[in-house]
């Protein structure tokens, strides 16, 4: 584990501290680590996201109309009988 030292504002260490205290994190760093997860995982999603956005700006407009559209992705939701 690397060890990372930090300047903070006072505000801000007592908001770090203030979460720590009795709750589910051991310390502060628990605490830091786990914003640190959930930023990773909300970043991942994002880019996730954005590639689908470009690929489907890339496959251009479809011919298809939006009820055929519906009609196509029900029938693919549908379970074979």
């Amino acid at each position: 584990m690397t060890k990372l030292n930090v300047s903070l504002a006072d505000d801000e260490a007592s908001w770090i501290d203030a979460q720590a205290d009795g709750s589910r994190y051991a310390d502060a760093s628990g605490y830091l680590g786990d914003l640190i997860r959930r930023d990773r995982e909300r970043a991942e999603k994002i880019a996730r996201m954005q590639r689908l956005v470009d690929e489907g700006r890339a496959s251009g407009v479809s011919g298809e109309s939006m009820a055929d559209i519906r009609k196509r992705a029900t029938e693919q939701l549908r379970p074979n009988a």
